[in-house]
């Protein structure tokens, strides 16, 4: 797997993602490569210097920033991993039911990771899986959250219900957010960007959740849905 730009490949740098080597664009020779290449050399890392045209070549997002960083595959856990990963005085985590646009996914795992989530689950079809393009556009939030990928989101559900975890779906049809108690143990569903939570999953759910919006458009991008509901979670677990 290829990391690629420079806040991605240097949090990657700082975590612990096994890099077998960093490839840096001739004569870049500014601050912050200086920083990477450095960063590199301390943990021992080979650190290559090509033509800017290699890594356009090798690059899958278009966006490499010139330095791009050859790694191990992502390694995602389990679902029994999931109440081991605990950040904070109580449990988040976070289902998605879906999200296919790798933007959106690499969007939420950062949202997710500054609002202290432990976990997101994910199901092993019809969703994206964490890439190149995921984890540029999470600058490099992979490297400090876990994703457990699971055959079924449902069963995902009733695991955590079993655990005594309440799970709230973030739903048009659910009570407002800021009317809601969200202050203890908690697991939120959030679904397709297109038909948002399943019927199935949200009926398997304690209950659903809303933003509310006032103005000529109903719905929000999923990324941003997630940010503003785990900002309202997070405000009032504190």
């Amino acid at each position: 797997m290829i990391i690629e730009g420079r806040n991605a490949v240097k949090e990657a740098l700082k975590g612990n993602a096994t890099i077998e080597k960093l490839v840096v664009t001739k004569g870049s020779v500014d601050g912050g490569v200086s920083v990477i290449i450095g960063m590199a050399k301390d943990r021992g890392i080979p650190v290559r210097f090509v033509d800017k045209s290699i890594l356009d070549k090798q690059s899958v997002t278009k966006h490499h920033q010139g330095v791009m960083a050859y790694t191990t595959e992502f390694s995602y856990c389990s679902i029994e991993d999931i109440l081991s990963a605990r950040r904070g005085s109580r449990h988040l985590i976070l289902l998605l039911d879906e999200i296919e646009d790798p933007h959106n996914f690499g969007s939420i795992i950062r949202v997710a990771e500054c609002m202290g989530v432990d976990c997101i689950v994910i199901p092993s079809r019809r969703q994206a899986t964490v890439n190149e393009t995921v984890i540029r556009t999470s600058a490099g939030a992979t490297q400090y959250m876990k994703v457990a990928k699971v055959g079924n989101i449902n069963d995902a559900i009733r695991y955590l219900k079993d655990q005594f975890i309440p799970v709230l779906a973030l739903d048009m049809d659910g009570k407002p957010l800021a009317e809601s108690h969200l202050d203890g143990d908690l697991a939120l569903v959030v679904g397709n960007e297109g038909s948002g939570v399943h019927a199935l999953t949200k009926k398997l759910c304690d209950g659903a959740v809303r933003i509310p919006m006032v103005g000529q458009i109903d719905s929000l991008n999923a990324s941003v849905a997630t940010g503003i509901a785990l900002y309202e979670i997070t405000r009032q677990g504190k």
